[in-house]
């Protein structure tokens, strides 16, 4: 995991737990609502790429790549 990323998420976590201990101010709201905007979108481009990589192999070992539908 890249270290900007591993830094995103730690904050995200301290932001949880502060929310459950004792509330967030409307700047730390904000910022959670941005971070989680943030690794959302990275998650969902890592998981697209790893998806669009898988080739199905038929039986006389023929691949065909993923399509996306249209």
């Amino acid at each position: 995991m890249p270290q900007e990323e591993t830094k995103r998420l730690q904050r995200i976590n301290e932001l949880a737990h502060k929310a459950k201990a004792e509330g967030l101010t409307d700047e730390e709201k904000a910022e959670r609502d941005v971070l989680r905007k943030e690794y959302l979108a990275d998650f969902r481009k890592r998981v697209r790429s790893q998806i669009e990589r898988i080739e199905f192999v038929d039986d006389e070992g023929n691949t065909t790549p993923i399509r996306k539908k249209q």
